[in-house]
Parts: structure tokens; C-alpha cells; sequence
């Protein structure tokens, strides 16, 4: 059984910067893809970031490109979600996901919610304008 805790969410003003960290534990690091999404209040949930098991191969939603990084510290189990000039419609509450693909090739990512088969609790970003 896979679990993720994420962490780092905070009320922050438009313009700043934040980084959200998901710890990933219980299984092997290296053999789970994993993604990052988000839910604003009455929105559906949207795919904002996703990385490889290895190679860190990233993608970004359109929203957030140039201005978030994905990346994961392997000695950590983590996976980090660098947000920066964050925007009052960045608000929302993140989650973190994780997709067993142990066989998959190794920089395949995945950006569909229903692909992924653990999730976080999330954290909540708030940013002020």
C-alpha cells in the first residue's frame, strides 16, 4: 500500500512563490509515476503537473507553464511542486497522485486523473490578490 502526505500549502499574495512536497512511502519510489492536481471550490478537479518514475520527464498544464517546476529527490521519496508568481487563480487545494508502473517505460507520465491510483489528502493554497 502506497501512501502520499502532502505539505507546504499556505496563504501566500499574488506575485509569490511556494513549494508543496509529497512524500511518497511504502513502496518503491522508482516504480510510481506521479502527478499533481487541483481542485478549486464548485471547479472540477484539473491536472496541473506530472513526472516520470525516472528520468523526470515533466509536463505542465497550460495554466501553469513557465511558471511551475515539477521534480522529485529520490534519496527523499519526495516529489516537489515549485509554484512560483502565483496568481489568484492558482487557489485551490492540491493533490498529489501516484500510479504504480513498475513495467511502464521510464519516462512515461500520466495527466489524467483517472489514471492514477493513490492520492493525498491535499493542501490548500490560498493566494491574495
Amino acid at each position: 500500500q502506497v501512501q502520499l502526505v502532502e505539505s507546504g500549502g499556505d496563504l501566500v499574495q499574488a506575485g509569490d512563490s511556494l513549494r508543496l512536497s509529497c512524500v511518497v512511502s511504502g513502496q518503491t519510489f522508482t516504480d510510481y509515476a506521479k502527478g499533481w492536481f487541483r481542485q478549486a471550490p464548485g471547479k472540477d478537479r484539473e491536472f496541473v503537473a506530472a513526472i516520470s518514475r525516472r528520468r523526470n520527464t515533466t509536463d505542465y498544464a497550460d495554466s501553469v507553464k513557465g511558471r511551475f517546476s515539477l521534480f522529485q529527490v529520490y534519496a527523499k521519496n519526495t516529489v516537489y511542486l515549485q509554484m512560483n508568481s502565483l496568481k489568484p487563480e492558482d487557489m485551490a487545494t492540491y493533490y498529489c497522485a501516484a500510479i504504480f508502473c513498475a513495467s511502464c517505460p521510464n519516462d512515461k507520465f500520466y495527466t489524467v486523473s483517472s489514471d492514477y491510483d493513490y492520492w493525498g489528502q491535499g493542501t490548500q493554497v490560498t493566494v491574495s490578490s
